[in-house]
């Protein structure tokens, strides 16, 4: 049985198909690890959530801010945006069943060491608490899902407090797990930066070079196309922008090998 983390996807099957040929993947003894972002900007949305569910527990995935974003146009009543590619999946007949079943992945998965995120962690979380603040997410969507998918969106609080409660605690959740990339060593975050990490003199700092409480957990990740593959021993970052014409990767996470295929390109860069 092999096991590999696969970068952002987002709704690229066909290099999907073409990355998991050149692993060997057979569906029925590997399992893939999947850190979110399976959809949207990309042609075959539709194709990539149903191959993955068909995967059952042989997929494990985590919500990406696309995937969240996909949530709340068809279930809380947010507008679609001009860059978007949800269509087939809203018209999709069985749209409930591949909605229902991306609702109940969580934003955070803990095994063997290894800690997956979509995004990244604030200095302050341990690894148990991590998995505590994504399941009061998880448990939210599951119970209120309108009024959680409804208010996920803007970037305030920026920084954590336990005393955060109600939407503000759940919103600034959400935003550390599938929209972080840089924060302070003091753990307060800037969702507006983009691109390239920072430069030294910065007083932002891509989140895996604050010291964090995650102890020796790998965290494993994706969402950052500007930053590429990255591989250390307390980090593995995944997103190598397929959708922007880079490439899809997929990482061993027993044996320590990356392996890509290149993507033919679908969106402009606009990182």
């Amino acid at each position: 049985m092999s096991r590999h983390a696969v970068g952002d996807v987002q709704g690229c099957y066909d290099e999907l198909r073409a990355l998991l040929d050149r692993l060997g993947f057979c569906a029925d003894r590997d399992r893939l690890w999947f850190v979110g972002d399976l959809v949207n900007r990309g042609p075959k949305s539709l194709d990539v959530l149903r191959f993955v569910r068909a995967l059952g527990d042989n997929a494990v995935v985590v919500l990406g801010n696309h995937d969240l974003h996909l949530l709340a146009v068809a279930m809380g009543g947010r507008r679609a945006r001009p860059a978007d590619t949800l269509e087939a999946i809203l018209s999709a007949s069985d749209r409930h069943k591949l909605l229902e079943w991306l609702a109940s992945r969580p934003l955070a998965h803990f095994e063997g060491g290894d800690l997956m995120v979509h995004a990244g962690v604030v200095p302050q979380w341990t690894v148990q608490a991590t998995l505590a603040l994504a399941n009061e997410v998880q448990s939210a969507l599951a119970q209120e899902p309108q009024r959680v998918l409804d208010n996920m969106y803007g970037n305030q609080p920026d920084q954590w407090s336990a005393d955060l409660s109600g939407m503000d605690r759940l919103r600034f959740v959400i935003n550390v797990l599938t929209r972080m990339r840089v924060c302070t060593h003091e753990g307060r975050i800037n969702l507006e930066m983009k691109g390239k990490p920072p430069s030294q003199d910065s007083p932002w700092r891509p989140w895996f070079d604050v010291k964090r409480l995650t102890g020796d957990a790998r965290v494993i990740c994706g969402h950052w196309s500007a930053l590429g593959l990255l591989v250390r021993r307390d980090v593995v970052a995944l997103d190598t922008g397929c959708v922007w014409g880079g490439a899809l990767t997929a990482f061993d996470l027993d044996r320590g090998a990356a392996v890509s295929v290149p993507s033919r390109g679908y969106r402009p860069i606009e990182r």
